[in-house]
């Protein structure tokens, strides 16, 4: 078979078990069984319970279509076997009954296909059953801050922002940016250059400690790696779409989409639990829904590079891995010197999340006086793992979905900020952190 038709054959397989595992993005027995027991957890996240009534509700008129028509292949199957042994009078009448069972299987099927359908457009919009641990909450406000570490840095001298420091210092540069791609982007230069490379050193090396093995992924990827991660349909306007009538790509808004997508379709073997990855790339979003906010500056660009944390583990282990890439997560704000808090996502903050549970790392912005969202780190539990068909076999050779999680080690820009903004002196120069002298090769970032 030639290289081509392999390829196609195989793109055609992987968009069959993703498309057949849509109905089981939640376990659909969950939904079966206990309708109202999901529709007061998914209650959490503000989604409305009709939904779910209409989800059981196609789905036992599926099933019962389903029993027909297997009853109907079943008379096809018995028939086949007796045709032969049959004196031709009987053959005539059995011809004639199957003949009957060939039409209504032909009027059935597509009532099947079109209540599958149905269901999995409907399933698609729920997201992941939110935690028992999850706070109730609407939006931002709502959220709990489970610890803060640190002080609040103080100064004797006006400070200035991140954005007219690194202008001053030639590292930044957002007006060139603005003639050549638009609003939201920027150049890094010079010394804001290096320190991005400082940061990935130095997070690389600590990641590796920890057993995270480093990865590059590719940054456009097809539609069903942004369903299978739940990124869709919810999230659909925050991606970037390449040129659909030829190529029909998507540029990841973050290594997470790819990552998960490396073990799609397979059976991990249950000792090689968990597999932890450390991905690179540049991220893509549109910040669609946030014109007029964070326009100054790197806090919300259109295009920034990241390190994020990716797992497949055990699902008896994933509250702990969640704990350990929150921990690694923090261990790199104390190294850093970073006055911060964490934050535990409410219900509503989750509302169209495949996250079970979502921890945020916040940093204190000098210049805006709050804290700020710098990191991240979710379980989404078996959610990404069903949708993208990732199992493990344990020692009996049973198969069983594994959890995948998810955390920034670092995002570039917004790590920039907070150290431009937090280590700035009166002088107008930037303290470099210890732990990133040694990456950098000076102890100062003095501008050219």
């Amino acid at each position: 078979m030639a290289p081509e038709m392999l390829a196609n054959k195989a793109h055609f397989y992987f968009v069959f078990f993703v498309l057949y595992t849509y109905s089981s993005m939640i376990d659909i027995r969950l939904l079966r069984e206990n309708p109202e027991e999901v529709k007061k957890k998914l209650k959490k996240n503000h989604v409305d319970g009709t939904t779910i009534d209409a989800i059981v509700s196609l789905d036992k008129e599926k099933r019962a279509l389903q029993q027909e028509v297997e009853s109907l292949k079943s008379k096809q199957n018995a028939a086949s076997k007796q045709m032969p042994k049959l004196p031709e009078d009987q053959k005539t009448k059995l011809l004639a009954e199957m003949q009957y069972v060939k039409e209504q299987l032909q009027t059935l099927t597509p009532k099947v296909e079109k209540l599958e359908e149905q269901i999995r457009n409907l399933v698609l919009l729920l997201p992941n059953i939110p935690h028992d641990s999850v706070p109730e909450g609407e939006g931002e406000e709502d959220n709990i801050v489970e610890r803060t570490h640190g002080k609040k840095p103080s100064f004797d001298f006006p400070i200035l922002d991140h954005a007219t420091l690194g202008k001053k210092l030639d590292i930044i540069d957002i007006d060139s940016a603005g003639r050549s791609s638009g609003s939201r982007f920027a150049y890094l230069k010079n010394d804001a250059a290096l320190l991005q490379f400082a940061l990935i050193n130095y997070v690389l090396a600590k990641v590796a400690q920890k057993g995270f093995s480093p990865v590059i992924p590719p940054v456009l990827v097809k539609e069903e790696a942004m369903y299978a991660t739940g990124f869709f349909p919810a999230d659909r306007n925050e991606i970037y779409h390449v040129n659909p009538e030829d190529d029909d790509l998507y540029l990841v808004g973050t290594s997470e989409v790819s990552i998960s997508m490396l073990h799609a379709g397979e059976i991990l073997n249950e000792q090689d639990l968990p597999k932890r990855y450390v991905g690179y790339s540049t991220c893509f979003r549109r910040e669609a829904g946030t014109y007029g906010k964070d326009t100054h500056g790197l806090i919300r660009v259109h295009q920034f590079d990241k390190l994020e944390l990716f797992s497949f583990c055990h699902p008896e282990k994933s509250i702990d891995e969640h704990e350990l890439i929150l921990g690694i997560e923090e261990e790199i704000m104390q190294e850093l010197g970073l006055h911060y808090q964490v934050i535990n996502m409410c219900g509503g903050e989750l509302r169209h999340s495949p996250a079970s549970k979502k921890y945020d790392v916040e940093v204190w912005i000098p210049s805006q006086k709050r804290f700020r969202e710098l990191t991240s780190c979710s379980n989404c539990t078996d959610y990404q793992a069903r949708r993208g068909l990732i199992r493990f076999a344990d020692e009996k050779g049973e198969k069983h979905f594994v959890h995948t999680l998810n955390g920034t080690a670092v995002a570039i820009g917004r790590m920039l900020v907070a150290l431009l903004e937090n280590y700035q002196t009166a002088e107008g120069t930037i303290e470099i952190p210890q732990v990133l002298q040694s990456y950098m090769g000076k102890k100062v970032i003095a501008g050219h």
